[in-house]
């Protein structure tokens, strides 16, 4: 009657195992704080779409102009994935 219990142990601490070591799942929620990777992936994004932190002359429009790019880019992914 022993093994039973044991066996019962060792499938409860397997269950625990395998979801402690599970991927965590991406948050859906905007306003959720993002990671070091979420924030460098943005960040390499405005950057291909032709951001440049240290052009200060033009400032604001680089930045809005980049912003719309990735916009952009995110929409048609979003659309070609349905």
């Amino acid at each position: 009657m022993t093994s039973i219990p044991r066996l019962i142990l060792g499938a409860l601490t397997l269950c625990c195992a395998a979801s402690a070591f599970a991927q965590p799942q991406t948050p859906t929620d905007p306003n959720a704080p993002k990671t070091r990777a979420q924030v460098r992936q943005d960040y390499l994004q405005w950057r291909a779409a032709g951001y440049d932190p240290n052009d200060w002359l033009n400032y604001p429009d680089n930045a809005i102009r980049a912003s719309r790019i990735v916009a952009q880019r995110e929409a048609q992914g979003n659309a070609n994935v349905h």
